[in-house]
């Protein structure tokens, strides 16, 4: 099977623009196409930070400094 996504990379992980219909811990091969800058989308980091499906204690911003 070959798909094409698209994602961005930090400077250590690439993370994916979209969903992906992958399980967990799937080996995939990447090929690097550097898309040329009109082409690039931005990424807000609201964005990143929903995609990475973070979970924590409810109370994790009132009580940061228990938490750290």
């Amino acid at each position: 099977m070959a798909d094409t996504i698209t994602a961005v990379f930090d400077g250590r992980v690439f993370y994916p623009t979209e969903p992906i219909a992958l399980p967990n811990n799937t080996r995939v091969r990447l090929s690097i196409e550097i898309l040329p800058p009109e082409k690039q989308e931005s990424v807000s980091f609201l964005q990143t930070a929903r995609s990475l499906n973070l979970s924590g204690p409810t109370d994790w911003s009132t009580n940061i400094d228990k938490y750290l």
